[in-house]
């Protein structure tokens, strides 16, 4: 079909765009050009469109999500996030009242925010003991942001952790750990284990439920049209597949490979057909890459820092795996065709992986580039960057987190961690292309899959609790709605197909009601699109509001 859609004005995000441009003619799924209103009148046999006085612009790309995760939290689970449960007794109403509709001996699992310790007003997680008074009779998993568990005495006994447990070596996240008490007991507290949990799972049908409108209320609601996914279940995968195939996947979708997690093994990575079912085009769903955590998360103490968290002297966190493993995995998605994604939150992971890469000749370009996620939420020296740069990596930030968890990095790291936060325009200066993007997972806040509280993040600089980190890193509207379309287009090596409007480009086009470089930057932090357009189909056509 031929479409035409206009508005009062179009934000292109290319270089040279012309301020008189008003709309995007649009053949299939491909951009034709851009046209003004009196444009329009000479084309035959197009669809019109018209969004009156609205701003077009290209749709999002979230480079790095865990969105089968955020959309499985319909699923049996409670929410317990903050500021709506800011106490302990606050948590425990939300679970005997989410409790109801369990079955007898069914495990109840919350959701928390990561530093949820932080976040309540105890300034402490829930106890076991805390946890037992919800329930003696069924196990409880109170999930803070998927490093960091709660669990009850009737969950820490299905899971088989008691005293003298010894938790495995490695974990899909890192490197798992159980807290004991000064009795020998366990405190209920683990870190790094969920995925060794007998945690509920849906059934396929639920899954399909579950993805179908979870991808549409927390993605495409929100504009965003393309997910780096960092996939949870090869179940989950030919879900997309399905509902690609029915023409119901609203989004296009980049999977990484977790593993161990997806798929256990390089082998089954390399030859992943053998394992996965997908049939759909690869513009609505492509295998990517694969995805491995070099260290855990800095709220589990267990991000591998160049310091000494405080209060532990001699930790500093990890590495999860040795530098063998590292060498196949990159030696094996280079000959593959897969873009290596490493999880690396401290800097002294980031210089290890990129060592162990320029030694083994660099990264090459590419759709395959290889990636170091979370580089540049925490630079204290400069030499990491350096690295970055010898190794040829793509460094992966995540705005979102300045607000998540900004303003703690003092508190486990000392004064190592105020050093670097979120540096964004001090890269850009640098030349650096950054990118935007949610890594939204179990107990992420509620606004973290909206880009353009991401792009207020990178405008505002706000934590939290309401304070302003490192005002001179502040980034302007403009910079900061390209980290999150044509410099996260980049990252996937697609800034020749998405992320801006131009022709030949793919029809992913959203519509909102006001021109967001003219609104207030507290303002930009809960825009909306009205219209979505993924791949030539508009997913949503919201009436104006008056």
């Amino acid at each position: 079909m031929k479409k035409v859609v206009l508005g009062g004005g179009v934000i292109t995000c290319e270089d040279g765009s012309r301020p008189d441009w008003q709309g995007v003619v649009i053949s299939g799924d491909r951009i034709e050009r851009l046209v003004r209103r009196d444009d329009v009148a000479g084309l035959d046999g197009y669809q019109v469109e018209d969004l009156g006085d609205a701003t077009l612009m290209p749709g999002f790309v979230d480079v790095h999500a865990h969105a089968e995760v955020v959309c499985r939290t319909a699923f049996r689970t409670i929410d317990c996030r903050a500021p709506e449960c800011s106490s302990v007794e606050d948590v425990s109403d939300a679970l005997i009242a989410g409790a109801t509709d369990l079955d007898p001996g069914e495990w109840l699992v919350g959701q928390a925010n990561l530093f949820f310790d932080r976040k309540l007003k105890e300034g402490r997680l829930p106890t076991r003991a805390e946890l037992d008074r919800v329930s003696r009779d069924r196990p409880i998993a109170l999930r803070a942001g998927g490093h960091i568990t709660v669990l009850n005495s009737e969950a820490l006994e299905r899971a088989g952790i008691g005293r003298g447990f010894r938790p495995p070596e490695h974990s899909i996240t890192g490197k798992p750990e159980v807290i004991f008490g000064d009795d020998g007991e366990p405190t209920g507290v683990i870190k790094e284990m969920d995925s060794l949990l007998p945690l509920p799972r849906p059934n396929a049908d639920e899954l399909r439920a579950c993805i179908a409108s979870g991808l549409r209320d927390f993605f495409t609601d929100f504009g965003v049209t393309t997910i780096g996914e960092i996939s949870e279940t090869v179940a989950g995968i030919e879900c997309m597949n399905d509902l690609a195939e029915s023409g119901e996947l609203p989004t296009s979708m980049r999977v990484y490979l977790w593993s161990p997690g997806t798929l256990d093994g390089l082998d089954k990575v390399r030859n992943w057909r053998h394992h996965i079912r997908l049939t759909t085009s690869e513009k609505d769903l492509r295998i990517q890459g694969l995805k491995l955590f070099s260290d855990g998360g800095f709220s589990a103490k267990s991000a591998a820092v160049n310091c000494c968290y405080v209060g532990h002297p001699g930790s500093s966190g990890s590495i999860a795996f040795d530098q063998y493993f590292l060498r196949r995995a990159f030696l094996m998605t280079r000959e593959a065709g897969l873009q290596l994604a490493v999880h690396a939150n401290g800097d002294r992971a980031q210089d290890w992986l990129c060592d162990m890469v320029i030694k083994l000749g660099g990264t090459e370009p590419g759709r395959s580039r290889m990636r170091i996620e979370h580089a540049g939420n925490l630079l204290p020296t400069s030499e990491t960057a350096h690295r970055w740069a010898r190794a040829g990596i793509i460094p992966v930030p995540q705005p979102v987190f300045l607000y998540t968890f900004g303003e703690y990095f003092p508190d486990y790291l000392g004064a190592y961690g105020r050093r670097g936060r979120f540096p964004f325009r001090s890269l850009i200066e640098q030349g650096w292309r950054l990118s935007g993007s949610s890594d939204v997972w179990i107990g992420s806040e509620r606004e973290a899959t909206n880009p353009f509280f991401s792009i207020w993040c990178c405008m505002k600089r706000q934590t939290y609790s309401g304070l302003t980190i490192d005002e001179d890193e502040a980034l302007d509207f403009d910079t900061a709605l390209r980290m999150h379309t044509i410099d996260a287009a980049a990252v996937l090596g697609e800034e020749d197909d998405k992320g801006s409007l131009a022709p030949g480009k793919m029809a992913d086009v959203i519509a909102l009601e006001c021109d967001p470089r003219k609104k207030p930057v507290d303002e930009i932090r809960r825009l909306k699109p009205t219209y979505v357009m993924s791949r030539g189909r508009t997913e949503k056509h919201a009436a104006p509001r008056h």
